[in-house]
């Protein structure tokens, strides 16, 4: 019977594994991919959370929702905004890496190049939305149309 656990002859001892300079986790890549993952996820939560309380402040109070959406309007947040899209689209792209080496029989061996791709995917999204959002944010905040 094959077992998916590797036997004491196969394995280093944890001595062997190189530390990553800087941390205390003797962990890679695929560790800061379960952190930034956890951390996106909370962050879309608490934004999500917020937009159901200020949604539901409509029925509270109409003046109040309208105060709330105008600072929403001010320049500074589209900081906020481009954060949101950072966060949701990793942890959408990272959500399909690890349902691929979840149910694909090969997505353990191909894990490393697909958190590369997940990084590529984001990275060729974002840097044309933060170009635009941080423009836009620039003209409104230093004067423009």
């Amino acid at each position: 019977m094959a077992g998916t656990t590797a036997t004491a002859a196969e394995t280093r001892p944890r001595e062997e594994y190189p530390r990553a300079k800087g941390t205390l986790y003797r962990g890679d890549l695929g560790m800061w991919s379960w952190v930034a993952h956890r951390i996106t996820g909370v962050l879309t939560f608490f934004f999500l959370f917020v937009h159901v309380l200020d949604t539901a402040l409509v029925r509270v109070s109409p003046n109040a929702y309208d105060t709330v959406i105008s600072t929403y309007k001010h320049p500074v947040m589209i900081l906020f905004e481009l954060g949101l899209l950072a966060a949701v689209l990793f942890h959408a792209f990272n959500g399909i890496r690890v349902m691929l080496i979840d149910f694909w029989s090969e997505g353990t061996r191909f894990q490393r190049p697909m958190l590369w791709t997940v990084v590529g995917l984001w990275l060729v999204l974002m840097i044309p939305a933060a170009i635009s959002m941080l423009t836009r944010a620039i003209t409104e905040l230093f004067g423009g149309h």
